[in-house]
């Protein structure tokens, strides 16, 4: 049993860390193992975000103070929010990997973009290629025609070069 102090302490986290976030996600972390909940905090580390455990009666405290209207009692099994404090999506792309490898982290919903998000959403957010991936497929679009242009001009002299080279092969 925690005292009132360690519970504001809490409080006072997940206040903060509500305030910095650009999304949030709420995970079942129910019979993840403890190697691999560390193994899940290190790689969100290094995605800009952070898992914390909390009851749920004191995340949906903060969420009401924050007017979110998310009701985690509905949720089953134990919590956990995933908060991304730098890239929004990179965390979603995290968890929704470490998911597929371990069935015990299961995605239950998420606020993102100022809204509360089904699982389903979370899963189609975690799935959107990346800005470097979506950037390198705009500009081989971009490219592309250009390519073909070069291709066509360069059969073109080609088959000037083998006309001349024919014409000059009978003069002989």
């Amino acid at each position: 049993m925690k005292t009132k102090q360690q519970k504001q302490e809490i409080l006072n986290q997940l206040t903060e860390h509500l305030a910095k976030q650009q999304a949030m996600m709420f995970v079942s972390y129910k019979g993840l193992k403890v190697g691999d909940m560390t193994n899940l905090r290190n790689q969100l580390k290094e995605a800009g975000a952070k898992l914390v455990v909390s009851k749920k009666t004191l995340l949906s405290k903060v969420l009401r103070e924050k007017k979110i209207d998310e009701n985690l009692k509905d949720m089953k099994g134990q919590i956990g929010a995933i908060f991304a404090f730098d890239d929004p999506f990179a965390p979603m792309k995290v968890a929704y990997a470490f998911g597929k490898t371990n069935e015990n982290l299961k995605i239950l919903g998420g606020y993102f973009e100022n809204e509360l998000q089904n699982a389903a959403n979370i899963v189609a957010i975690a799935n959107l290629p990346s800005r470097e991936e979506l950037l390198s497929r705009l500009v081989g679009t971009m490219a592309s025609p250009m390519s073909g242009f070069v291709s066509v001009l360069q059969g073109n002299i080609k088959g000037l070069v083998i006309a001349l080279n024919a014409i000059a092969n009978k003069q002989q």
